[in-house]
């Protein structure tokens, strides 16, 4: 059952195609890193949106947050009588839609080195997934990283520090978010719940991902967003 919906404008270079008003079903605001991601790409994409949040309690939502599913469908777009499932794929379709919002970056080598690190965001980083849940209304500074989960920290820091350096930033690709930020910002709210000590480049990129005008947007929504999933706030407990 849907728990709310909200419409986001678009920009105005829009095709035909491009102006019907698409339907993106995400799950929380707060928990859901899937739903972040898939909310920023229509954001970055500037096709203008419904956004209708499932409740907590339905059960495709429940687990995709908990992690109980093997086939994450949530978030979903529908458009032009189309529906995308998984982030990857909504980000190809809308790199189609509207090649001007430059999800994917225009050079051949540039395109694929970032297919490569949002696909291993996509595919990886279990431990960092199950020890550090999203969670925008917690803070857990001192919060216990074990050896499994340090390991993929360092290898998202090390991506970023790559990237960075390569295309000059202030974002991964260079001057302007892609499919490459969306799919790391999760980790940015991860870092920031619990406190992670980052070096001063990683640092730099956390803070800028966290203060982009999407990003206080989402944030701002997950303040607001009542409903609590008691399995994931004990997670933090410990």
């Amino acid at each position: 059952m849907a728990h709310s919906d909200t419409l986001h404008a678009g920009g105005s270079r829009a095709g035909a195609a491009a102006q019907a008003v698409a339907t993106l079903m995400i799950s929380s605001h707060n928990y859901s890193s899937w739903s972040l991601r898939g909310w920023l790409l229509m954001r970055l994409s500037g096709v203008p949106f419904q956004e209708i949040r499932l409740s907590n309690d339905d059960a495709v939502a429940r687990a995709e947050l908990l992690q109980q599913t093997s086939s994450i469908r949530i978030p979903s777009l529908e458009h032009d009588g189309i529906k995308i499932w998984d982030v990857l794929a909504i980000a190809e379709y809308l790199h189609e839609l509207r090649p001007e919002a430059v999800l994917l970056p225009i050079d051949r080598g540039a395109r694929a080195h970032c297919r490569a690190v949002s696909g291993e965001m996509h595919g990886g980083f279990a431990a960092l997934r199950s020890a550090l849940p999203v969670n925008l209304n917690a803070f857990r500074p001192n919060f216990p990283i074990w050896s499994g989960v340090r390991a993929d920290i360092s290898r998202v820091t090390e991506i970023w520090r790559d990237c960075l350096a390569t295309y000059g930033g202030p974002y991964l690709f260079g001057a302007r978010m892609n499919l490459a930020d969306a799919m790391f910002a999760p980790v940015c709210t991860r870092f920031t719940t619990y406190d992670v000590d980052l070096d001063p480049v990683s640092e730099a990129y956390r803070t800028r991902i966290m203060a982009q005008p999407d990003m206080l947007d989402w944030i701002a929504a997950a303040k607001d967003e009542p409903e609590m999933v008691s399995e994931l706030e004990v997670e933090g407990e410990f």
